[in-house]
């Protein structure tokens, strides 16, 4: 029997948020790249939350976009709200969210993917990853058609052997009702890649028309909208935006959930993946959360031209008459209808320390994995990890190193060097707390830390970094104009000062000791600063925070020091830690199975104490010092 045969440079896996930023990257690169998904109509698809950003995802996807990813972008056209959190805190926390149109979404990227040069989209199912000891030499679809390949990117997100459950009711399907991968898992497990299964949640859609939302609270967006791409100019996306809505569950609500969870595939042990710590089922919230007398539901709409409404934090895996009883006990939700059921998916995974910090499988040359796939959650940390891994599939063709962001550098290299160093026994979700230098990684300043690494990949214009490099030495030069420019006592200024309830000035000083003032900024400064010209607004925005947290700046650099130099002394990847004397035998075990590429990622690894650390470094400086006297001699 004849069957296809085709060859490619990059075969990726899925079609989803990582496989979108995947193949894009790899095509963007010159690269003939091909990306299969069980339905065309699935690409880029929310099957869950109306959004993208939020507090940490925000940076993820503004990290993606100076890198020069899609997901921004594509957000910047299609949203309908947009907000940035947590205003009231330091910039190290302001994250931008917005809600999608979802359709809008899917549509706009799926336009931008079949009109990108070198790419192709082919609806099939990958089954089998084939390989020739140890390396990866093409995919087989079910059909039998083979494509043979360099390197291959897995992006399957939700769907290997997936099952959606709610109550008794069990579907072998994907998110939405598509089409499950039933096939690719053997395979997997077959070329020696340990498998796990995870689960996820959505809540029900429900008819707008059915709420009455006299009863909750509305949620504007902001006035003044911040796009998410670098490249977005901020007065394009100026618009009228539509409003989201708050309520909340009650004691009526918990006591149903309560009385039914005997009937709840989570507590009956009909679901056996492990679920997301951070993103719990509203039974879970009750159970675990007893003393709390109410919890949010965020009412949001899935675009402009439908009524489904998407209620945030309620979702659950209970029978749907459980689901309709407990939705009505929730103020404006009284007579509600639901379009679609809350459900439970749990899914194949993989346990994502066989990876290297490149994100390709340490048993299997060429193949690399973005995702969901990796035991992450949300549509921000796949997409990310899609973009490194196919940026690294392309650089291994092309022969050359992979790009790896450390932790000081980018909320991706805290969510990689997690996932790669961790155990993770449950999906990884993003936080701000997880970045140790969140002060230095704010979303704010990701075009200044990362756009240069983009332009370097190939995959930001010359014309585009050429607008960073005049961004970044007019901050500098303002920076420097403030720091010079003296200012005295005069009778406008402590006036000013008054005004704004700042204390008076005793003698002359900076336009730069005034902004670090808690009461006042750059901008307030305006009328006393003579000699200012106008400037944009992202320009502003920097001169504020680097002047004002200049001191916790400094601090939080000299930290990164500290960490760049155990991130420098390299560890051999081969290397037997059974032959240094004094480290426990967890340690050992952990390090050989792990093979940490740094004593910083050693350093991060569970099992592995800072005695270890000590215990390692002494052997290294005194193989250094034996190798010394050897060379001399």
């Amino acid at each position: 029997m004849q069957y296809l045969e085709e060859s490619y440079d990059v075969v990726v896996v899925g079609a989803g948020h990582a496989g979108c930023e995947a193949a894009l990257a790899c095509a963007r690169l010159g690269l003939e790249t091909i990306m299969f998904t069980v339905s065309v109509d699935s690409i880029a698809l929310m099957p869950c939350n109306p959004n993208i950003g939020g507090s940490s995802k925000g940076h993820l996807v503004r990290e993606l976009d100076a890198l020069g990813g899609e997901m921004g972008k594509n957000i910047d056209k299609t949203f309908i709200q947009s907000k940035m959190l947590n205003q009231s805190k330091g910039p190290a926390v302001h994250s931008l969210r917005a809600q999608a149109d979802k359709q809008d979404y899917t549509r706009s990227m799926r336009n931008v993917l079949e009109n990108t040069d070198h790419l192709t989209i082919r609806q099939a199912e990958v089954s089998e990853i084939l390989t020739d000891q140890g390396v990866l030499t093409g995919v087989k679809t079910f059909s039998g058609a083979v494509y043979h390949c360099k390197a291959a990117v897995l992006a399957t997100g939700t769907y290997l052997r997936a099952r959606c459950i709610y109550g008794d009711v069990s579907n072998y399907t994907g998110p939405n009702g598509l089409q499950a991968a039933n096939h690719l898992t053997d395979s997997l497990k077959a070329n020696g890649i340990e498998m796990r299964r995870f689960k996820t949640g959505t809540p029900a859609r429900v008819d707008k028309r059915s709420i009455d939302f006299t009863k909750m609270e509305e949620q504007l967006g902001d006035e003044r909208v911040v796009p998410f791409s670098f490249s977005t100019d901020p007065a394009s996306i100026q618009k009228e935006q539509i409003s989201c809505w708050l309520t909340y569950t009650n004691s009526s609500t918990h006591e149903i959930i309560r009385d039914n969870l005997g009937r709840s595939p989570l507590y009956s042990g009909a679901i056996e993946g492990t679920g997301p710590r951070y993103c719990p089922s509203i039974e879970d919230k009750v159970v675990k959360f007893p003393d709390k007398e109410r919890h949010q539901v965020f009412v949001e709409p899935e675009g402009l031209y439908t009524n489904e409404m998407y209620l945030g934090g309620m979702s659950s895996s209970l029978p749907e008459d459980v689901q309709y009883a407990m939705y009505r006990t929730v103020p404006g939700l009284e007579n509600v209808k639901i379009v679609r059921n809350a459900y439970a998916i749990e899914y194949d995974c993989i346990n994502s320390r066989q990876l290297n910090a490149s994100l390709e499988f340490k048993a299997v040359s060429g193949l690399f994995s973005g995702g969901q796939f990796n035991g992450s959650s949300g549509y921000e940390e796949a997409a990310v990890q899609g973009f490194m891994a196919g940026v690294n599939a392309a650089r291994k063709i092309m022969g050359r190193e992979p790009v790896i962001l450390d932790r000081s550098q980018a909320y991706i290299g805290v969510l990689i060097d997690d996932l790669v160093t961790k155990e993770n026994l449950e999906p990884y979700r993003m936080m701000t707390s997880r970045a140790e230098y969140r002060l230095l990684l704010r979303q704010d300043n990701a075009d200044l830390r990362l756009m240069g690494i983009g332009h370097e990949i190939g995959l930001v214009s010359d014309e585009r970094y050429e607008q960073l490099l005049k961004k970044e030495q007019a901050i500098e030069l303002e920076i420097k104009r403030l720091e010079a420019t003296n200012i005295g006592a005069s009778e406008k200024v402590q006036e000013f000062l008054e005004n704004h309830g700042s204390t008076p000035l005793k003698t002359g000083t900076t336009l730069a000791e005034l902004v670090r003032r808690p009461e006042l900024n750059y901008i307030m400064l305006t009328d006393i600063d003579l000699k200012r010209v106008p400037l944009p607004e992202d320009v502003v925005e920097q001169v504020d925070i680097n002047i004002k947290y200049e001191g916790y700046i400094r601090r939080q650099k000299q930290q990164v020091t500290q960490y760049k130099k155990l991130e420098n002394r390299k560890l051999q990847m081969d290397f037997d830690y059974a032959e240094v004397k004094g480290l426990r035998r967890e340690a050992i075990q952990k390090l050989n199975l792990y093979k940490p590429m740094s004593i910083g990622q050693a350093s991060r690894i569970s099992g592995v104490s800072p005695a270890d650390i000590s215990v390692l470094l002494v052997y290294l400086e005194q193989k250094r010092y034996h190798k010394n006297v050897e060379q001399k001699e």
